[in-house]
């Protein structure tokens, strides 16, 4: 029986598909107990927290730095003013120094490489996750 179902698939997937099915008769035949029959391909989607944290990290930096660049340019509305105020809370920087467009160059680069490095973080941890899944749906099937 099973020598027709192999002739009738067409490519490799349809194979391995008849043989994973043969495979799991057999051991319900003879009474055997599978380890974990198809829950190799179910995978989590839940995010963990730290990557959730690190998200809306990364979301409140970078509107922090369209302020401060919009500041930079010279908007000076009360919102924009009032949210650079409160980042150089506690330094001594006046806002409204003559050169306050080159003190902002260094915090505005710092917060984008923070945000690179946040970034580069979240996506090696996606990489790895998706690779350690492929490995496991290869060595489960």
């Amino acid at each position: 029986m099973l020598v027709t179902y192999l002739e009738a698939s067409r490519d490799l997937c349809e194979t391995d598909s008849v043989l994973f099915v043969a495979a799991v008769a057999a051991c319900r035949i003879i009474g055997a107990k599978l380890p974990m029959a198809g829950c190799a391909t179910k995978q989590s989607r839940a995010n963990p927290a730290w990557r959730k944290r690190t998200e809306d990290r990364i979301a409140k930096a970078r509107a922090l730095v369209g302020r401060l660049t919009s500041f930079r340019s010279g908007n000076n509305r009360s919102s924009v003013v009032r949210t650079v105020r409160m980042a150089f809370a506690g330094t001594n920087i006046s806002l409204f120094q003559p050169d306050i467009t080159q003190k902002l160059t260094k915090p505005i680069d710092d917060l984008k490489q923070k945000i690179a490095a946040w970034g580069k973080r979240i996506r090696r941890f996606t990489e790895r996750s998706r690779r350690f899944n492929q490995n496991r749906l290869f060595q489960s099937d």
